[in-house]
């Protein structure tokens, strides 16, 4: 059984750092990608980043590119994706979500439909 589990949101200022860590268990993850989505209050899940496991490569939203990095160690039994977020902002206030895509052609999967395990979530509030 897939179980992707996520920590380290938090409570921060303006200008902060935090990092993000999902732990994902119960399969190998050859031939997926691992994505953060983001919920803020009164929105739509929207994607955030994610990275190929088989390559490394990855691919930003527009709101995180040159603030956000997305990482990670591909290994049995667990596997780990970390977010690294950097000179936070109050709009980066949401609920994190973790998920798993398996690559079927779209080189990046951007879109929540193409993810099949996710995460219950991390709060991260940025106060200004």
């Amino acid at each position: 059984q897939v179980q992707l589990v996520e920590s380290g949101g938090g409570s921060v200022q303006a200008g902060d750092s935090l990092r993000l860590s999902c732990a994902a268990s119960g399969r190998t993850f050859s031939g997926y990608a691992m994505g953060w989505f983001r919920r803020a209050p009164g929105k739509e899940r929207e994607f955030v980043a994610t990275i190929r496991w088989s390559t490394g490569s990855t691919y930003y939203a527009d709101a995180v590119k040159g603030r956000f990095t997305i990482s990670g160690l591909n290994a049995i039994p667990k596997s780990t994706v970390y977010l690294q977020m950097n000179s936070l902002k109050s709009e980066d206030t949401a609920v994190y979500y973790c998920a798993a895509a398996y690559l079927r052609g779209s080189a990046y999967p951007r879109t929540p439909q193409e993810y099949t395990h996710w995460g219950q979530g991390t709060q991260v509030t940025v106060s200004s």
